[in-house]
């Protein structure tokens, strides 16, 4: 099903979002938590969505279209320092203009690195998230970093910072960890009306 994913477009300012009728599932989460990785794992194709070397490199909103049916947006990184005031403000203001403008949103991916405890940044996008009352699932990425006997314990610490009450799936792109679990919700979202 989500074989066919081809990039699209990226868009750096709101007047060029493209008008579509297609679903849209977005992804979110900090820079380097491997959107990019999650992207080519779906796609099992590592070329699909380029996997910055540097941090906070991406400053757009990267669309994938899949088989013509819906896409996959991959939102810019946050919490990374590097970036001048004026860019993060610029980058802020296009994601919230697309989430609050966007009515083919029909769910979110929030991306946490499942080694370390979810930073300010992750918790205050996971409260982001619950006030903007759209679908979403909280997927621990880079499981295969850790020794799968330790994998439930990293997700409990992950609950309770977050103070989650939804399930968290724990991913890897390596080791293509839940991958499969992922494209079924993915087809049940999108076959959903």
């Amino acid at each position: 099903m989500l074989k066919n994913i081809k990039f699209e477009i990226s868009v750096f300012k709101k007047e060029k979002l493209p008008n579509t009728p297609l679903k849209q599932i977005v992804l979110v989460g900090k820079s380097n938590v491997g959107k990019s990785s999650f992207i080519n794992a779906l796609a099992n194709n590592k070329n699909i969505a380029k996997v910055g070397q540097t941090p906070g490199k991406t400053k757009c909103l990267n669309y994938y279209n899949v088989n013509n049916e819906f896409y996959i947006v991959d939102l810019p990184g946050y919490g990374y320092s590097t970036m001048s005031f004026k860019e993060k403000e610029s980058i802020s203001n296009l994601v919230n203009y697309y989430i609050e403008n966007n009515k083919n949103i029909c769910h979110i991916f929030f991306l946490v690195d499942i080694r370390h405890n979810p930073t300010k940044d992750d918790v205050l996008m996971y409260n982001w998230l619950l006030n903007k009352g759209i679908n979403f699932s909280i997927v621990a990425n880079k499981a295969d970093k850790i020794a799968k006997t330790k994998i439930d314990d990293y997700l409990i610490k992950i609950t309770k910072t977050l103070f989650a009450k939804e399930e968290i799936i724990a991913f890897s792109s390596q080791s293509k960890l839940n991958v499969e679990l992922i494209e079924n919700k993915i087809k049940q979202i999108i076959e959903s009306d």
